[in-house]
C-alpha cells in the first residue's frame, strides 16, 4: 500500500507500507511527522504557515471520493495494467518513475478539479462518484 502525499505542484513523498504490516497510531502519527519534514524541505515557502491536509477516512468501496484515487491513482493504474512485477521494488520503481515524469501543470489541474468532484459529491449525499 502506498501514502501518497501531494499537491498542485508535485508529489510530496510517497510513503509504501510493507505486506502484512498493520497501519497503527505510531505508524500514522510517524507519517505525518515525516510530512511535515518533507513539506519543510521542499516548500520552504509555506514551512511557517499552517498546511490543510485532506485525508480519506471514507471506506474503501467509496475510496473514489478521495483526491488521489480519483486523480492520482486512476492514471498510475492505467500506466501498469498489465505489467507483470517480480519484486516489490520494481512496483516501486516503476510508479516512482511514473511521477516523477508528470510536470506541474498535471498536478495543478488534479487539484482544480477537486471543486468539481467536491460539490458532486455533496449533491449525491456521499455516494459513489465515479
Amino acid at each position: 500500500m502506498a501514502f501518497v502525499f501531494w499537491d498542485a505542484h508535485a508529489i510530496i513523498f510517497i510513503a509504501y507500507l510493507e505486506k502484512e504490516r498493520a497501519i497503527n497510531s505510531d505508524h500514522y502519527i510517524a507519517l505525518l511527522d515525516r510530512l511535515k519534514d518533507e513539506i519543510a524541505e521542499k516548500r520552504t515557502h509555506i514551512k511557517k504557515k499552517k498546511v490543510l491536509l485532506h485525508q480519506n477516512n471514507a471506506p474503501c468501496q467509496k475510496s473514489m471520493n478521495w483526491a488521489s484515487n480519483y486523480f492520482l491513482i486512476r492514471h498510475l493504474k492505467r500506466m501498469l495494467a498489465g505489467k507483470k512485477f517480480s519484486s516489490n521494488e520494481g512496483v516501486i520503481a516503476e510508479t516512482e518513475a511514473y511521477f516523477e515524469a508528470n510536470d506541474k501543470s498535471y498536478y495543478n489541474n488534479g487539484i482544480e478539479k477537486l471543486e468539481g468532484r467536491y460539490h458532486q459529491c455533496i449533491t449525491l449525499e456521499g455516494n459513489y462518484v465515479e
